[in-house]
């Protein structure tokens, strides 16, 4: 079973100001063969989940509880080497800027036969694989890209090289870290087909992590959304932005750009702040800028509003 599983997972930083709460017992799945998006304001943890996922959490990071469960095996509870064996062969992560992904100074098939060193085949055979995986990401005359640095490709070009590297080794579960958001709008929906038409011949799972609700809308099945390192809501896409019962997500929906009849003056926002994580507050974490708050509103537990969908407020069955 190649599932991801996220079980009760809470994360804190060290500070100078205190412990920060950064994530608070986190749970969702990733299914075989399915794309689950991560959606959620800056800040909401998205990153810091990734992290915990690879086993890539800075010095002052620290696991406090819960499980990371792959192919069998709690990730949290895996040493160093063990976490490298399985980053690249079975977990692979498009990051949201090509250019940190790619060595500047090492040409493109370079980097591309390194990280095959896993594979026990000749270098000769590696430049060919290469080559095909540049092919599959439509890049024009793969075998020639082979031989440029990273800075002779426009930002899309460097975009589809991260991919091919992502993809190499037909991970089981491929961690896409807005791997858009530097892109214009045509080069975007490109992507998006692309990671798809990967996504199917490969046939890995794909956590899909973005702030663009369009993007996760189009590409994903299932959604989790996280509000300071909490899920406030998850289900299937269509639930979630058909019917989403978190005040926080029809908020996030109302606020989406693509929503505007016209121009205006001025664009819809959410009122109020993130609140300091380092005391992170009682109660609900969304309380202080939710227009639907009554003194009801203690901590809520996941309230399960209809099959596969799940809402963290006390009026989610009515919203």
């Amino acid at each position: 079973m190649s599932e991801l599983e996220i079980l009760d997972l809470s994360v804190s930083f060290a500070t100078g100001g205190g412990d920060l709460q950064a994530l608070n017992k986190v749970t969702f799945k990733v299914p075989e063969h399915r794309i689950v998006g991560i959606v959620g304001e800056s800040g909401c943890g998205k990153s810091t989940l990734i992290d915990a996922i690879l086993g890539l959490l800075a010095d002052n990071g620290r696991i406090d509880g819960g499980e990371i469960l792959f192919e069998g095996r709690d990730l949290t509870k895996l040493g160093a080497k063990e976490l490298r064996e399985i980053r690249g062969p079975r977990i692979s992560t498009v990051f949201q800027d090509p250019m940190g992904a790619l060595n500047p100074v090492f040409r493109v098939g370079r980097q591309m036969t390194n990280i095959q060193y896993r594979s026990g085949l000749s270098k000769r055979e590696k430049a060919r694989r290469a080559a095909e995986m540049l092919r599959r990401v439509r890049m024009p005359d793969p075998e020639a890209a082979l031989s440029r640095y990273p800075h002779e490709f426009s930002g899309g070009m460097k975009q589809r090289i991260a991919i091919a590297m992502a993809m190499m080794m037909e991970p089981a579960l491929l961690i896409a870290d807005e791997p858009t958001t530097a892109l214009d709008a045509t080069l975007e929906a490109a992507t998006i087909d692309l990671l798809l038409e990967l996504q199917n011949q490969i046939g890995c799972s794909m956590l899909y992590v973005s702030h663009h609700m369009g993007v996760i809308a189009e590409l994903c099945d299932e959604v989790v959304v996280m509000y300071a390192g909490e899920v406030v809501e998850r289900g299937t896409t269509r639930q979630v932005f058909l019917k989403p019962r978190h005040p926080y997500t029809q908020r996030l929906i109302e606020c989406d750009p693509a929503r505007l009849a016209g121009r205006a003056e001025k664009l819809p926002t959410i009122p109020g702040d993130i609140p300091d994580l380092r005391a992170r507050p009682s109660g609900c974490v969304f309380a202080a800028r939710c227009s639907l708050r009554e003194e009801v509103c203690g901590e809520p537990p996941p309230e399960n509003v209809r099959e596969g969908h799940m809402a963290r407020c006390h009026r989610a069955a009515e919203n």
